[in-house]
């Protein structure tokens, strides 16, 4: 979707309250889907003449499945299956190298009901971990039958598996008859590292099927793909659909939230599959990757160190940690005497490396997401293999820091589509947020307080620099160029908010949430073009929380969640426009969950088994909760009731036991151990 931007004075902007509703209300984005009664799943109920196309990305360990799927103006299912195998690499062996093929192979082609070819009528299509779409088939007279497509990748195969359930709803026996298909694609041998790789399309159970009134049968294909050698994997669907449910379940019955708005909850649950899915079981071990038909079998310092790393031990998904802790372990290779900095990302199962955008502030990057995941994570023993990480990385950081306080670095996790100067307001507030983090670790690992004490008098001098060396009026608001020479505004303003800085929070919120930065689709990445990135959307609702700002904050999450979970392209947030088509890349997913983590229920790691906790609830709600928090080796709840005005009331439960209970006003922190 194109967006429309409108040029404003260059001057405080005042947003009236009309316009202010004008600009968080859907202006274009149409609503197709609607929350399911069983809960963690949306349905689309089509309406006769309703058309819509959309795509949405799926994954295992060793397959990730783009579906193109929608309905036609007959009425008709329509799917292209864009398949990527991390594993099978292919020449070059880089960044891109996975197998990939785009096919709209149809196992249904060739099935006849009665005899004749089938003409359906798409009733429904529920996205819930799988998607699924019923059709109603037009079979003349009083026979009828349904077909229930359902579509999703092996837990553990490289395979996408299909499944198409006939159940005959009409009053006569229908006949089915049932190809038995095996296709198989070869593929040029020179263009593979391992040599040809075999693209395989099977089908099961073909033959005549009679169905009486009431009953049912299921016909289900694979479409997977192997190296030469490797053996065919012996799959079945029932068997592989409960699987992936027990996933499903697993991701979305940990750091359950709870508030009043159907819509944020049922967001928040999608938002963990898409985050957690996309681990990859790698030659170089668990490798959690972006997606998005180009980002796999390869790990980031800004989207797996700083995007989710953090936020893996709060959902007690082991997998999840388990690629965390090998991901630092991966960047821990490149730790050198000479100070070269550690490559932004390491590709093709663990074997090459990129670093084409230079020194991106990647040291940052991985000392912030270490720090908290190794916080968060409560384990000590992984918490002490991951400190020479942190401490050399900090320590590039140091270095790096030039005559003016701040930390100087070649570009920013943008990699250059929009300037970021010699020094960027991103990298410095990662490294104040890291510092921090580290002095608590300091102290737990018993490293000594002279080097903790060190990291928070670099922290609150660094935190002296970023205001003196930042801080600026752009465009009319009291806020942060985000680099020397700076004046434009820019979506990253918001980084500070999300590590404590708060001096300049509110013509900050003022500036993020004007007309020149906030659209449709939340945070343009600069005023006056038409890109965005959900990342900084994500970031800034989550430092805005921070802030204090939770009124404003809540309105314009209501609004990102609604377009992103019912509108026209769901059920997760995107990577960006217009680059990359709004794919799905994973762990913008994770930067969702933690607006509630961090930004709502205000959770800040201070200890291995401690945290504290600075609740904002929306003055609309009257509670909200998140239930089985995995977090600092223990799991617990967090409950927060509105008593009278803004005095709220806290409890925090640890297998039953009540740990801390404490009235406080609205945003107030507090602490407590496990």
């Amino acid at each position: 979707m194109k967006l429309k931007n409108v040029l404003y004075p260059m001057k405080r902007f005042v947003l009236p309250i009309a316009l202010f509703i004008l600009c968080i209300t859907p202006l274009h984005a149409k609503q197709y889907w609607r929350i399911s009664k069983e809960g963690n799943s949306i349905t689309w109920q089509l309406k006769k003449g309703e058309t819509h196309h959309d795509h949405i990305e799926m994954s295992g360990k060793s397959v990730s499945v783009v579906l193109r799927y929608g309905v036609n103006a007959e009425g008709e299912f329509e799917l292209n299956k864009s398949m990527v195998w991390p594993m099978l690499r292919t020449v070059p062996n880089n960044t891109h190298g996975s197998l990939m093929r785009r096919l709209d192979w149809n196992p249904l082609d060739a099935v006849a009901a009665n005899g004749r070819a089938l003409q359906e009528q798409v009733r429904c299509i529920t996205l819930n971990g799988t998607l699924e779409a019923v059709s109603d088939l037009q079979l003349g007279g009083k026979s009828k039958m349904t077909l229930k497509r359902t579509f999703f990748p092996s837990a553990e195969h490289p395979a996408l598996v299909e499944m198409y359930e006939f159940a005959n709803v009409g009053e006569t026996s229908v006949t089915l008859e049932l190809p038995h298909e095996r296709t198989v694609l070869h593929t040029d041998p020179e263009k593979g590292v391992k040599g040809s790789y075999s693209i395989c399309m099977d089908t099961d159970k073909g033959g005549s099927v009679t169905l009486a009134p009431g009953q049912s049968f299921v016909y289900s294909a694979t479409l997977a793909a192997y190296a030469e050698g490797e053996e065919k994997a012996a799959m079945s669907a029932s068997a592989e659909l409960a699987r992936r449910k027990a996933l499903v379940d697993e991701w979305t019955g940990n750091l359950m939230l709870e508030t009043p708005d159907p819509v944020i909850n049922e967001m928040f649950a999608f938002s963990k599959i898409r985050a957690l899915e996309s681990i990859y079981e790698t030659k170089g071990g668990p490798m959690h990757g972006p997606g998005g038909e180009s980002y796999y079998a390869a790990i980031w310092a800004n989207d797996q160190a700083e995007y989710i790393n953090p936020y893996f031990p709060y959902t007690g998904y082991a997998y999840g940690n388990a690629s965390a802790l090998n991901s630092f372990r991966l960047f821990a290779r490149y730790m050198n005497p000479d100070w070269k900095p550690i490559p932004s990302s390491i590709v093709a199962e663990g074997d090459s490396y990129w670093n084409g955008a230079g020194d991106r502030g990647d040291a940052a990057m991985i000392a912030y997401g270490a720090a908290r995941y190794a916080l968060a994570r409560g384990s000590r023993e992984e918490a002490s293999r991951l400190w020479p990480l942190i401490e050399w990385c900090l320590e590039f950081c140091r270095r790096k820091i030039n005559p003016e306080g701040v930390v100087a670095s070649d570009s920013d996790e943008l990699e250059g589509r929009f300037p970021a100067g010699n020094a960027n307001l991103c990298t410095s507030s990662l490294y104040y947020d890291a510092l921090l983090s580290a002095a608590y670790l300091a102290d737990d690992l018993g490293k000594g307080k002279g080097v903790a004490k060190r990291y928070r008098d670099q922290a609150r001098q660094l935190r002296k620099s970023i205001d003196t060396y930042f801080a600026a009026e752009v465009e009319g608001y009291d806020t942060y160029a985000y680099y020397k020479g700076n004046d434009v505004l820019r979506a990253w303003i918001c980084i500070p908010l999300t590590v404590g800085i708060h001096e300049r929070a509110e013509g900050t919120v003022d500036a993020l949430f004007s007309p020149r930065l906030w659209t449709e689709n939340g945070l343009l990445t600069q005023a006056g073009s038409e890109t965005f990135w959900d990342r900084s959307t994500l970031y800034a609702l989550r430092g805005v929380f921070m802030a204090g700002e939770r009124e404003k904050a809540l309105k314009f999450l209501k609004h990102y969640s609604s377009v992103r979970l019912l509108g026209e392209h769901v059920p997760y947030a995107v990577e960006a426009w217009p680059e990359g088509g709004q794919r799905h890349l994973s762990a913008e997913s994770a930067l969702y969950g933690r607006i509630f983590t961090e930004g709502m229920f205000g959770i800040r790691p201070t200890g291995l088994n401690a945290f504290s906790l600075q609740p904002q609830l929306p003055a609309e709600w009257d509670r909200m909760a998140l239930r089985k928090v995995k977090a600092f080796n223990g799991s617990f709840d967090i409950e927060v009731v509105r008593l009278k005005g803004e005095q709220l009331q806290v409890t925090v439960w640890n297998g039953g036991k009540q740990l801390l209970k404490k009235n406080i006003e609205n945003g107030t922190a507090l602490n407590c151990m496990l």
